[in-house]
């Protein structure tokens, strides 16, 4: 039962919408008409409220950390089926007809919780490459296949493991974005999404 127990907690957690319950608290509109229609934190961006935006990011991540740490304190033996669990929770909500966000900021919080060595990797590649960059998509894909190799490297075989699972979701939830970059016309931070 204790497997079950964790896909459940990191399902629920992940589960919750920040960025669409931030949105709509603040008066910004329904997040899923805006821009990509994404609940993520890039599109909470493009309503021009910054500090909303952080806010999403940031309780996004924390949702990740929080049932990755959850589970190692009740559930040891099943913290990587909790780590899934909200992964699935962020990007398939059940409450929103399985249509979440991308994943890239929750992931951040599971990589954190699962070794944060691998979590500040994850950080530095995501940070570095948006202020860089500026294109979101590549910023969270890089960062989200950097983070297993990582793991690898450093002798995390089970957070290798989930994070490997999880970056090719997070290449198969950017794949509009990935035709978008081949084509030339993937927005950058700023920028309108059709300029």
């Amino acid at each position: 039962m204790n497997w079950i127990l964790a896909i459940v907690l990191g399902y629920a957690l992940g589960s919750v919408p920040f960025g669409l319950l931030i949105t709509r608290i603040a008066g910004a509109g329904d997040l899923r008409s805006i821009g990509s229609g994404n609940i993520g934190a890039t599109n909470v961006l493009r309503t021009g409220r910054k500090g909303l935006a952080a806010a999403t990011l940031l309780l996004d991540l924390l949702k990740g950390l929080a049932a990755v740490l959850i589970a190692r304190h009740f559930l040891p033996d099943w913290v990587w089926l909790a780590a899934l669990g909200a992964f699935a929770g962020h990007c398939f909500p059940v409450w929103l007809g399985f249509k979440g966000g991308k994943g890239v900021a929750t992931t951040a919080g599971i990589a954190l919780g699962l070794a944060w060595p691998v979590g500040l990797i994850y950080a530095l590649t995501w940070i570095g490459l948006l202020l860089t960059v500026r294109i979101s998509s590549v910023a969270g894909m890089t960062a989200a296949v950097a983070a297993p190799l990582a793991a690898c490297a450093l002798g995390y075989g089970e957070a290798a493991g989930v994070l490997g699972v999880i970056a090719a979701v997070v290449l198969f939830q950017h794949r509009e974005n990935i035709g978008r970059l081949r084509a030339g016309t993937e927005p950058r931070i700023g920028s309108s999404k059709t300029s």
